[in-house]
């Protein structure tokens, strides 16, 4: 069996960190010239590629070492290719040993797990910013994701971060083509095993900083101890929600959502799917003048579905206007549109939130604590996406626990739930149904629901600029003359 013959180069047969130094003279003894895995140079696109292993050639030189059925063989080097001791060189992502003809190569001993060193996000984040530098910002959607998140977390060091990655790919533009691009797929290899993406298992057992020490037994100190004796007191002491209560909760939801969920309840007038009536559309469409008041009702339930329907923001904004203080959802949108727009506007529009919700004297002012305030204004000299966060939670919070109840009692939302209106239900029959089918009409273009959303945004951001009183003066002396 695979265990018996692995006593051979070591202990037990356990996919540990522990043990992995037995691995490496198994992966030693497969690179041997002479009794080892043959490999030879391939061509890869146009660039020659030394030392390239197959899938079949492994499989068959663990099944002739170790003695063991191919079932076995491949799940061991589907271990060696997961601890990253042998990397694909097409398809990275994809950590098994598959039986074909598949392209492999064996990973530099400095890339191996069994080294002292952890793997560091500065590491990570110099890698991807040099990477990021030769894709020119094609990187593939979880790198992104990393970049943003280490940009977000190492905002002061981003600077010095940049710098190492252009020196390195200055350094690797020097290098021979070959040995360019076996250096590109070893690092990838590597922090493929390491920074693996959203939903892949990870074959190491450690998280940011290595809890393990694959060369040194562990040995319990005194702080160890109390570090534990105190996490496990205060797992004692969390409170605990019994499945009564979490059942309570989920039925309380569902009965209040009851009526706003058409997989539960029929929607009025009809459902546009069935029916092939665009009625339905028609009155929940975002630009309408008059909601109806199933979604009127459905701003109460929460300040998010409030502000999550176009048409009850407008309401809500409308509310604000009226109470002097709509500043707050300007700023709040403002730092929306910052978040999730182009990476190229966020200078600009960083300046234009200062100077118009930050800055002392500002003409939209807004009321934040003193703290978030000076965090707020001390990210802004280097801003990314998320500067704005503390601020806009801030914001959020503040509408929603004061500004929401008041905008339920108010007039504006008391007028709405008068105004809003209650379709007829539509009552077809069978044959009406396919008469609708049959003459069919064409629903609303996307694009033309785009443009009239783009239309608004530019109407709103209009409107929330602030005034500049000496332009108007000037315009006013201009006219009379």
């Amino acid at each position: 069996m695979t265990i018996r013959t692995l006593r051979d180069y070591g202990q037990h047969y356990r996919p540990r960190m522990a043990c992995l130094k037995n691995v490496e003279v198994f992966v030693v003894e497969m690179q041997d010239p002479k009794s080892g895995v043959k490999g030879a140079d391939q061509k890869l696109n146009v660039t020659i590629i030394p030392h390239v292993i197959n899938g079949q050639d492994i499989l068959a030189w663990i099944v002739t070492k170790m003695k063991v059925t191919t079932e076995e063989a491949q799940a061991f080097g589907t271990m060696l290719v997961a601890y990253g001791y042998i990397y694909p060189l097409q398809n990275h992502r994809k950590l098994v040993l598959v039986p074909d003809s598949t392209l492999y190569r064996f990973q530099t001993p400095y890339f191996w797990p069994v080294q002292k060193f952890p793997a560091e996000d500065i590491d990570y984040a110099i890698y991807l910013a040099r990477r990021n530098i030769r894709k020119k910002g094609m990187l593939e959607p979880y790198e992104q994701q990393h970049y943003d998140n280490l940009h977000k977390w190492m905002n002061p060091k981003w600077d010095f971060i940049v710098m190492q990655a252009t020196e390195q790919y200055k350094a690797s533009k020097e290098r021979k083509k070959p040995d360019r691009v076996v250096l590109d797929c070893q690092e990838r290899a590597y922090w493929i095993v390491h920074r693996p993406p959203r939903r892949t298992h990870s074959a190491m057992d450690y998280g940011l900083d290595r809890l393990i020490d694959p060369n040194a037994e562990e040995v319990l100190t005194f702080d160890m101890v109390r570090r534990t004796n105190i996490f496990l007191t205060q797992a004692l002491m969390r409170s605990a929600v019994k499945s009564s209560v979490s059942l309570t909760a989920f039925v309380k939801y569902v009965t209040t959502h009851h009526n706003h969920d058409p997989f539960l309840t029929t929607p009025v007038p009809s459902n546009p799917w069935i029916t092939d009536s665009d009625e339905f559309w028609q009155l929940n469409s975002r630009s309408v003048d008059i909601p109806t008041k199933l979604s009127v009702e459905r701003w109460v339930l929460s300040f998010w579905e409030l502000i999550s329907d176009p048409r009850g923001r407008v309401d809500f904004k409308l509310f604000l206007k009226k109470e002097h203080s709509a500043e707050n959802m300007a700023f709040y949108e403002a730092a929306e549109e910052m978040r999730w727009g182009a990476a190229s506007a966020i200078p600009e529009k960083s300046q234009f939130i200062f100077n118009t919700f930050l800055k002392p004297g500002a003409p939209r002012w807004i009321n934040i604590d003193g703290r978030t305030m000076g965090l707020t204004v001390k990210g802004l000299v280097v801003p990314h996406r998320y500067v704005l966060d503390a601020a806009q939670t801030h914001i959020f919070l503040l509408m929603k626990k004061d500004t929401f109840y008041r905008y339920l009692k108010s007039p504006v939302h008391k007028d709405m739930q008068k105004r809003a209106l209650v379709p007829a239900p539509h009552v077809f029959t069978d044959a009406q149904l396919e008469a609708n089918v049959r003459n069919r009409n064409p629903g609303i273009s996307p694009i033309l629901l785009w443009q009239q959303e783009e239309e608004e945004k530019a109407a709103a951001a209009a409107a929330a600029r602030p005034i500049d009183v000496k332009a108007m003066v000037a315009t006013n002396k201009l006219d009379r003359k």
